[in-house]
């Protein structure tokens, strides 16, 4: 399989440490708020990327955290937590905020088939973990303490600018990040924030150098590396990452061991709405409630995810949805095919249904390349329904549709059979028409339009298929 790989700026052949065993981790959602479209993008192309690792023959070891504590509204780790944040908004405490924001998460998941990591970690559970890796870089000379926390020396990690390809020399105080006087550098980052004096946080915890809480970077290191061990494999996450959250995951995690902290970077690029990049203060944050009601199946979302290429900054609209949509419908109408199948004849349809799999497989492990698998799965679905199918390829055909859903995360072998009474209806309507008594022909149309059922006529009978 072949990957762009952030860190060398190429598309380069994954090959694991320790194969047949591959290690994926995931930067996951911090839940003080529910998750818009632009982050289901995200996971939605994390989850083909493990399911082509596991085409491949590889075994996959994923890992997804959830931020809990401690992702400030700055990346200059200043303001409040956003889980704080979400308390007060809601007047909740930020452990039922992180609660309810978790489920709601993982219901996403669930709707959108996203298939559900080995390890779901929260960084709340983690905190010893997180206080050990900081006291290893206390005891290797990365750190110093202010007023206001415990942080990360990045002038003593000669290579921290490398891998977002960052110009220091030029880097104005509070260009990228908000100033701070007592901070040695510009882009030195939080280990751990203290406690602000006279007040009691609902998420805080005792550490050796004050009561307080994790910053957001040390979080994903400590979690990973538990997990996952020194080096990982493939680190996954959103292109908005690269810059800061994951330039400092490398410095603190290879400050910490000595050792290469992930091989592989795969980032998923940005997603706009209308022409602007998704934000609260634009209010352009689709949820997955929002689209579900409109009527419109999560399936499509996931198709419409997959019209992209991942590297691609993507456009979300409405308009894009539908066309999703009726991409779905017509592979649905395909997998309906198995539910009428016709007599095996002797000129019996060569189609070569085994191999559809793996030329889907083929597009996937060269860099994901999901647009061109719909593209394929679009001339199979068209020539399927032009040949239909005979009984002899039944077996081929359902192992066909398996295999569909296992790569790209589609639901087509669900597709229902119709009632008994529809498929009445439906030879009501055919001996209607061969008696040419129109009405009674639209009379059952009309009946099985109204359950959602539309109906061509082919030389070989009526073929049905959902709307």
């Amino acid at each position: 399989m072949r990957l762009y790989n952030t860190l060398s700026r190429k598309v380069e052949e994954i090959k694991p440490l320790n194969a047949p065993t591959v290690t994926v981790y995931t930067c996951g959602p911090t839940v003080y708020d529910y998750a818009h479209i632009g982050h289901w993008f995200t996971y939605v192309r994390m989850d083909i990327l493990v399911r082509t690792l596991k085409a491949t023959g590889l075994k996959v070891n994923w890992v997804m955290n959830i931020t809990d504590v401690g992702h400030l509204t700055s990346d200059a780790d200043e303001g409040e937590d956003k889980l704080q944040a979400g308390a007060v908004r809601e007047g909740k405490t930020a452990w039922e905020i992180a609660e309810f924001y978790t489920k709601d998460f993982k219901e996403g998941m669930r709707l959108l088939n996203i298939s559900k990591p080995d390890h779901i970690v929260k960084a709340t559970k983690h905190i010893d973990e997180q206080i050990a890796l900081i006291g290893q870089l206390e005891d290797k000379g990365f750190t110093y303490v202010i007023d206001d926390g415990v942080y990360y020396d990045t002038g003593k990690f000669p290579k921290y600018a490398d891998f977002a390809r960052l110009d220091l020399d030029e880097q104005q105080e509070g260009a990228r990040v908000t100033a701070n006087e007592q901070k040695r550098n510009p882009s030195d980052f939080a280990l751990w924030k203290f406690s602000p004096e006279g007040s009691k946080r609902d998420m805080e915890w005792d550490s050796p150098w004050g009561k307080g809480f994790p910053g957001w970077h040390i979080e994903c290191s400590a979690m990973s590396m538990k997990y996952l061990g020194d080096t990982l494999d493939i680190h996954t996450g959103g292109i908005d990452h690269i810059p800061v959250h994951h330039t400092n995951e490398i410095a603190q995690s290879e400050a910490a061991t000595g050792r290469q902290f992930a091989r592989y970077w795969m980032h998923s690029n940005h997603v706009t709405v209308g022409g602007e990049k998704i934000s609260k203060s634009l209010g352009n944050g689709i949820r997955l409630q929002d689209i579900a009601d409109k009527g419109i199946s999560m399936e499509a979302v996931r198709l419409h995810v997959l019209e992209s290429h991942y590297q691609s900054q993507s456009k979300f609209s409405w308009e894009s949805l539908e066309a999703a949509g009726n991409r779905l419908r017509d592979f649905r109408a395909m997998a309906a095919l198995r539910w009428q199948v016709l007599p095996t004849t002797n000129d019996s349809g060569t189609f070569a249904l085994r191999e559809v799999p793996l030329q889907l497989a083929e597009a996937l492990a060269n860099d994901l390349n999901t647009p061109q698998a719909l593209l394929h799965l679009n001339e199979v679905s068209t020539q399927l329904q032009a040949v239909l199918l005979e009984d002899d390829m039944l077996d081929h055909f359902e192992a066909m549709l398996r295999g569909i859903d296992k790569l790209l995360g589609t639901r087509l072998m669900d597709e229902p059979d119709i009632t008994e009474e529809q498929k009445k209806l439906i030879r009501e309507r055919s001996k209607a028409r061969k008696a040419e008594n129109w009405k009674k022909a639209d009379e059952a149309r009309d009946k099985l339009l109204a359950d959602g059922i539309t109906v061509r006529d082919t030389p070989q009978g009526p073929i049905w298929a959902r709307q």
